[in-house]
């Protein structure tokens, strides 16, 4: 499932063709993907002005001029594309539709963004944007690890007495929002903590180091343009390249990267989930 790099990535590439343009023309296919769309969403999205892209944790919002956000979940496999950019970033020509295009929105620059996802784990919804962060999905969100609200003290303070492992920590959306299982295991190995330690039993002065290494990690992914494992695409189509960075992740039985270090990198099994590490540098 794409995590924050790859989200922002998305955003990032929408924003060009969407922000100060209108929805001239909205396109409903399916009543649903992981949840029913809201009622009436291709009416109340036509003519609606974008006003700004966002992100929080691994959503992207969608702020219209109307007072509504179109809330965007990619799941497991969606993917927002661009066609049609009069910007000329993208290719100019719009494809063909295809059979898993649940959501298309023609702007009146001439862009059309279309989202399609296979397996309909995504997921759309309208919200009332000065509320928003009110909503069931986006209230219970820890900071945002890029953002001010994240501090050494504050992880010091989630981790306190913390029985489960650093791992389930750090993926707890609401100690941290974004963070997934790749962006934690790379963290946790330029660290040198295992993900096995238990999260309360960490000095705080290594839990105080993890947050200029998050932030260092994921700004390296946003760079690269994410990760592409599977069905990751950015917004104009091109795969992520982080994955050629990877120092731990899906390395199982390869040698350690660290300088100096003799070990291999192993797996295990964590609330399942794999987390790749190495036993002789990670402690």
């Amino acid at each position: 499932m794409p995590e924050l790099p790859e989200v922002e990535t998305v955003m990032r590439g929408l924003a060009p063709s969407m922000e100060g343009a209108v929805i001239a023309r909205a396109q409903v296919n399916r009543p649903d993907l992981r949840w029913p769309f809201p009622d009436r969403m291709a009416d109340r999205l036509m003519g609606q002005r974008v006003d700004r892209l966002r992100r929080r944790s691994k959503y992207i919002l969608v702020d219209l001029a109307s007072g509504e956000t179109l809330l965007i979940h990619l799941g497991m496999s969606g993917r927002m594309l661009v066609s049609g950019d009069p910007l000329g970033q993208f290719v100019h020509d719009h494809p063909t539709a295809e059979k898993h295009d649940h959501v298309v929105l023609d702007m009146d620059n001439g862009a059309r963004i279309t989202f399609n996802d296979p397996r309909r784990f995504g997921a759309m919804d309208l919200l009332d944007t000065a509320t928003a962060e009110d909503s069931k999905l986006l209230s219970v969100l820890g900071p945002e690890p890029l953002g001010n609200q994240f501090s050494e003290q504050h992880l010091i303070n989630a981790f306190e007495n913390k029985k489960s492992p650093v791992k389930t920590a750090l993926l707890d959306q609401g100690i941290i929002a974004g963070l997934g299982n790749i962006y934690v295991c790379e963290t946790l190995y330029r660290a040198g903590i295992s993900p096995k330690r238990k999260a309360g039993a960490i000095a705080q002065q290594k839990v105080a180091g993890l947050v200029p290494i998050i932030r260092e990690v994921l700004q390296d992914a946003i760079a690269a343009g994410g990760s592409s494992l599977k069905d990751f695409r950015s917004a104009g189509g091109e795969l992520g390249y982080f994955q050629h960075q990877f120092d731990v992740y899906d390395r199982e039985g390869k040698p350690c990267k660290r300088k100096g270090c003799t070990g291999t990198v192993q797996r295990v099994v964590q609330s399942g989930r794999s987390s790749f590490y190495c036993p002789t540098c990670q402690r």
